[in-house]
């Protein structure tokens, strides 16, 4: 299916000359990776356009306040976690506003990062449209794409800032969508769970499921 940039700007609701500098790209990965029905393109627009806020941001901001860390990740900054709302801890109130300390913190000894120390969860935070993160992440896209025979795919763990281009944060994206079987739930109109593999959990759903409307309804224009 190729994607115009005029079916992504109603898609996405993102403006025209992003969704120019993303037609290509989005197109690309979907045909990498079988995306290629309304449903199953729909379902990845959504999920894309929620994640990247219209395609407008590729890297993850960090700069959160005590609040939102306590509610992003209650069970690391609140004191609480299962309080509504909650109240951010005392480490939370030392590293709000500080993004790389944040990142460091949040992120590490997972997802394949190193310690604290290693500066490893500020340097493979989310990136790309879907936000992909950690480094072991970051080196699973590399050669997921490399082993599909994609020309030219830079080392993603030695150059990070790579998957914040449109060509390598679609495919990305559509390598992670691909990795967790998201076209088979797409096909059965499963789009919760989808919401649910990306995300953990159901955070933004309402946003979500209206994406996937809008998108249905312009690819079936």
């Amino acid at each position: 299916m190729i994607l115009t940039a005029s079916t992504i700007q109603q898609a996405v609701g993102c403006s025209a000359a992003v969704a120019a500098q993303w037609a290509q790209p989005l197109t690309d990965a979907c045909t990498a990776y079988g995306i290629s029905t309304p449903k199953r393109v729909a379902a990845f627009l959504a999920q894309v356009g929620h994640e990247s806020a219209s395609l407008t941001r590729t890297v993850e901001n960090l700069n959160y306040g005590a609040q939102g860390m306590a509610d992003t990740w209650p069970s690391r900054y609140a004191v609480d976690p299962k309080a509504k709302p909650r109240k951010p801890n005392d480490l939370a109130r030392a590293l709000e506003r500080k993004p790389v300390a944040i990142g460091n913190n949040a992120y590490a000894n997972r997802l394949g990062n190193g310690s604290e120390a290693s500066g490893d969860g500020y340097r493979y935070r989310g990136r790309g449209p879907i936000q992909n993160t950690g480094r072991a992440n970051y080196a699973a896209i590399r050669d997921a794409l490399r082993a599909k025979g994609i020309k030219g795919v830079p080392d993603f763990e030695a150059k990070p800032e790579e998957l914040e281009q449109p060509k390598w944060g679609a495919l990305a994206a559509a390598t992670f969508w691909d990795s967790r079987n998201l076209n088979k739930l797409a096909d059965a109109g499963r789009f919760d769970e989808i919401t649910a593999r990306v995300n953990g959990g159901q955070n933004g759903a309402a946003d979500r499921r209206s994406r996937y409307y809008r998108a249905l309804k312009a690819l079936s224009a």
